[in-house]
């Protein structure tokens, strides 16, 4: 019965959204109050009806109910509860109800706390929103219905895919989503502007806050999704190019430069076409992204569907939302004229300059995804595009980046001297050279990655630092101390933000530089040395888990003969999904992670062991939670709740 209602709810909230979509448009349109008027409480209805839908779904996952087709395929009675319940979006119809959820959450959000807009342009926006959620609600109910019953009900499931389950499946999953839905809000603020013809400071100064949050939520996901490839898939990496992993970094690219380029329409007014242009991009490679993983048309570990007739219908939601709104962009886009004049050499013309290499390096990135599949439409030949190519032609856009940075915090609004900003950077320059020689006299190896990584991360931090500095004015060091402190809170969370980026590449570049492997087959009893450490395999053991089998190994580490760890690996197989698991050991430091994976028996009576020693790993993951923490402190910074307001008020 349960089941029953959360189908009848989810097909209300597709008759609700209809009525979302015309009557506040039409109202818009006609200036009747009454029609726009409609749009508030139909966004709220719609997240309590599709929430009841999700919630029904989440029941029959938790009470096992094998009667839903979903979850005969999907669960398992012997499942953890944990997985019971993040297996609800562990599948294609799942995930894209939790999408749906998703988008009519943020679209309540507007309801709620979007009491600064202008009243046409918030019936709009909600318009905008609820034809989203039409087409992903129709998507669903033809396509990809979540809660078909069978007819003949089996006594237990076929269990969730053994690699989803784990607790980054509660995590990584809606934070991605929230990332990604979000940016519907940045397009739908497009193009309600661009209906109405006015793009100003007040426009950038709304949009920047939803572009933010979604923007933070995708850093979030992003950094716990290659966190857990990272330690569950056993081979010690923490991004492989996979297409659904580029399907995640495309719209956080976009994101980032629509973030920075909104900065400019507020602050100058200039940039109004640019941006709008941005924010329809952001949403269209989020949809991309959505088609990417739920087509099939290019292969992926992580892709959650194989089907066509999906794939073409995805494809059509593309065409018409992004077709629709490009071709309106087209129409309006010389009625949004710039009042801002500035310089070559101004803090404009550097946010141009991050725009450029942001959006470049997501063109390249895109491009490195979709070309085995035009390769195999074209010419019909079967090409792989891996990490080579991504490495060579991503890296020198970050790298730009990374140097462009400081520079462009420090130079000042409409014309500048450039000569002046790296004047102010010299201690900041000199300090990176310093640090680069340094670790290049220091490696054992001579690549150039750590030394670059290492100065880049040290002119990135520097430069943060002598941009708070500066702001801090003249006078006495506590009184400039106090100014500082007293920064507003978005200025502090630019700062930590940039700080995070720096500390992802010094992570990220000492990884790949310095780490060390071991392959081998070991016998119990028996030690070998991977740096400073010795490692001595002291037994294997069998085991049982809640709905697997386990071979543990139990390994001992030592350094300068001192024992600092034993870590446990193991090998599971999972007995009704016939699937094997690597459980990878990391004995996790500030300065290194040591890496253990126990592989399957040989012959000789040995196992096969893989060892990895990675410096300075988790800095990547702690420059991405620096980089959320930023969005955060941007978030709460009052200028986003007030200010607005004010200038509509002045306006």
């Amino acid at each position: 019965m349960i089941t029953e209602l959360g189908h009848f709810t989810l097909i209300l909230a597709l008759f609700v959204a209809v009525v979302q979509s015309i009557l506040p448009m039409v109202g818009a349109h006609k200036g009747w109050s009454g029609w726009m008027a409609v749009a508030e409480p139909a966004a709220k209805i719609q997240l309590v009806l599709v929430g009841f839908a999700f919630a029904a779904l989440m029941h029959a996952f938790v009470t096992s109910d094998f009667s839903v087709r979903l979850v005969v395929e999907n669960s398992h009675t012997a499942k953890p509860l944990l997985y019971k319940i993040s297996g609800v979006w562990g599948n294609h119809e799942g995930s894209l109800l939790l999408w749906v959820l998703i988008l009519s959450l943020y679209g309540a959000m507007v309801a709620w706390f979007g009491g600064n807009l202008p009243v046409r342009l918030r019936a709009r926006v909600l318009s905008l929103q609820g034809m989203i959620g039409v087409a992903f609600m129709l998507f669903m109910l033809l396509t990809s219905n979540p809660f078909l019953r069978l007819g003949d009900p089996p006594f237990n499931g076929a269990d969730l895919n053994p690699l989803l389950q784990d607790p980054g499946l509660a995590f990584h999953p809606p934070f991605l989503y929230l990332g990604y839905v979000g940016m519907s809000m940045s397009f739908c603020f497009a193009v309600a502007a661009l209906i109405e013809g006015r793009v100003d400071a007040a426009w950038a100064r709304w949009v920047r806050p939803w572009t933010l949050a979604a923007w933070l939520f995708l850093t979030i996901g992003i950094a716990l999704g290659s966190w857990w490839a990272y330690y569950e898939l056993g081979w010690g990496g923490f991004w492989f190019w996979d297409p659904v992993e580029n399907a995640s970094f495309m719209p956080w690219l976009i994101g980032a430069a629509l973030l920075h380029s909104a900065i400019v329409v507020e602050k100058r007014e200039a940039l109004k076409a640019w941006t709008v242009l941005l924010a329809i991009l952001a949403f269209g490679f989020s949809l991309i992204g959505t088609f990417i993983v739920r087509s099939g048309v290019i292969t992926s570990v992580h892709a959650f569907a194989n089907d066509p007739e999906r794939g073409v219908f995805i494809l059509l939601i593309l065409g018409v939302f992004m077709g629709g709104s490009l071709s309106l962009f087209a129409l309006r886009a010389s009625a949004l004229e710039a009042r801002g004049i500035f310089a070559a050499i101004s803090r404009e013309s550097g946010l141009v300059l991050n725009n450029l290499l942001l959006t470049v390096s997501c063109f390249v990135v895109f491009l490195g995804t979709i070309w085995p599949l035009l390769a195999e439409i074209l010419w019909g030949r079967t090409l792989s595009v891996g990490a080579p190519f991504f490495n060579a032609a991503f890296t020198p856009f970050m790298i730009a980046v990374a140097i462009a940075l400081p520079v462009g915090g420090l130079i000042p609004w409409k014309r500048a001297k450039l000569g002046r900003a790296i004047w102010m950077l010299r201690g900041a320059l000199t300090l990176a050279i310093s640090i680069a020689a340094l670790v290049w006299a220091m490696q054992t190896g001579r690549s150039i990655l750590g030394p670059l990584g290492c100065a880049l991360a040290a002119w990135i931090v520097a430069g943060v630092l002598v941009e708070l500095w500066q702001r801090g004015g003249r006078g006495t060091l506590r009184a400039r101390l106090g100014r500082i402190g007293h920064l507003p809170r978005g200025d502090w969370g630019k700062a930590v933000a940039h700080a995070g980026f720096g500390v992802t590449i010094f992570g990220v570049c000492a990884v790949l530089a310095w780490q060390s492997e071991d392959i081998r087959v070991l016998r119990t009893g028996e030690s070998y040395d991977i740096g400073p450490y010795s490692i001595t395999l002291d037994a294997v053991h069998e085991g049982q888990g809640q709905n697997y089998l386990t071979t543990i190994a139990d390994m001992r580490v030592a350094k300068a003969g001192k024992q600092i760890a034993v870590l446990h690996p193991e090998k599971r197989f999972y007995p009704v999904a016939r699937m094997p698991t690597t459980e990878a050991a990391i004995d996790y430091g500030i300065t290194r992670d040591l890496y253990l994976v126990i592989g399957d028996p040989q012959d000789d009576g040995g196992y096969a062991v893989r060892s990895y020693i990675k410096p300075f790993a988790n800095w990547i993951w702690g420059g991405a939670i620096l980089m959320a923490l930023g969005g955060v402190v941007s978030l709460t910074d009052r200028r986003y709740r007030m200010a607005a307001g004010a200038v509509r008020a002045a306006g």
